[in-house]
């Protein structure tokens, strides 16, 4: 067992913040309960993990078998909406085994919400309604994902070959990063967007909305003309949110998770059970619909003007 700091008893973010957070929750349960919405709660703990090879579970233990800790209540809201619960939003505890830092905790807060006959442009549109009453911001900028590469790096992230990839990663200092017989075209552009892109973006005084997605990061959106239906929301240069126009075909969704399966064997990671739960909600039938999951914690730090999410936790990891 670690070392333990008995200095570390007292909570990470103070009482006066903590109030303010109570605050704002109730502020955003007001925003979705005016809008219709209903609220959910659903479990943590399941039998099926993500398959997102780019996300690992926590893992816990029940009667001697294997359980995983919720990455996102994606699949399970999903089973909801295919149940007929019409809009549905949730503040729900998650777990990622990620990074531990300025903008990450292994267990976080995430505010997710679907509604059934909207796309993802619809959605963003209510993103940004959510974001200018609760950070009293600008109106949401939008850029598609080549326009923001184009302007920040001054190259075409759908055309570039890998070999041009690998000089504008070393141009920036990260060619060490990756190794040099890297050949997967998203890892240069995952690591441009972090590294790069991300930093630029917080030049813009408003949030801004990046969409039209390389289809290899479709995820789990649908694809149309070219371009994968999602996107992601940064402000102040953070990633806040994460949104689709959601894939409902059940082929095409065993497909994906086969495909995430196929690259987590690639890289030497753990392979994941499909949700078969999941298949079979599609199968009975999902309406038409967009979701997004946000940060609250992330949110909250940039409402309240702090320098990571520790100062609007109760108790942060290293207080856990």
């Amino acid at each position: 067992m670690n070392e333990i700091n008995k200095e570390n008893w007292q909570p990470s973010a103070s009482i006066e913040n903590l109030r303010k957070r109570a605050a704002i929750i109730a502020k955003i349960r007001n925003f979705f309960n005016t809008r219709n919405y209903l609220e959910v709660e659903t479990p943590i703990m399941a039998r099926f993990g993500i398959s997102d090879p780019y996300l690992a579970n926590i893992k816990a233990r029940f009667r001697n078998q294997s359980y995983c800790l919720q990455t996102s209540p994606e699949y399970h809201m999903k089973r909801l909406l295919a149940a007929g619960s019409g809009a549905i939003y949730q503040l729900a505890r998650v777990f990622r085994d990620d990074e531990l830092g300025r903008w990450h905790n292994p267990e976080f807060t995430m505010l997710e919400w679907y509604q059934p006959g909207i796309n993802h442009h619809q959605l963003i549109d209510e993103v940004d309604r959510l974001l200018q009453e609760v950070l009293v911001s600008a109106p949401l900028i939008k850029k598609t994902y080549q326009q923001a590469f184009l302007e920040i790096c001054d190259f075409d992230p759908i055309t570039a070959s890998v070999d041009l990839l690998k000089q504008i990663v070393d141009s920036y200092g990260l060619g060490n990063v990756l190794p040099d017989t890297e050949e997967d075209r998203d890892q240069y552009l995952f690591l441009l967007m972090s590294h790069v892109i991300e930093p630029g973006l917080s030049k813009e005084s408003s949030p801004v909305a990046i969409y039209n997605f390389p289809i290899s990061q479709a995820a789990l959106a649908q694809v149309n003309n070219g371009f994968a239906e999602r996107f992601e929301i940064y402000y102040c240069g953070v990633e806040l949110a994460n949104g689709f126009h959601e894939l409902t075909d059940p082929s095409l969704q065993r497909v994906r998770f086969e495909q995430d399966n196929a690259i987590r064997k690639a890289q030497g990671f753990e392979q994941c059970s499909i949700d078969e739960y999941l298949i079979e909600a599609l199968e009975q039938g999902i309406p038409p619909c967009s979701g997004v999951a946000l940060g609250l914690e992330r949110l909250l730090a940039l409402a309240l003007n702090e320098p990571s999410i520790s100062k609007v936790l109760a108790f942060d990891f290293i207080r856990a």
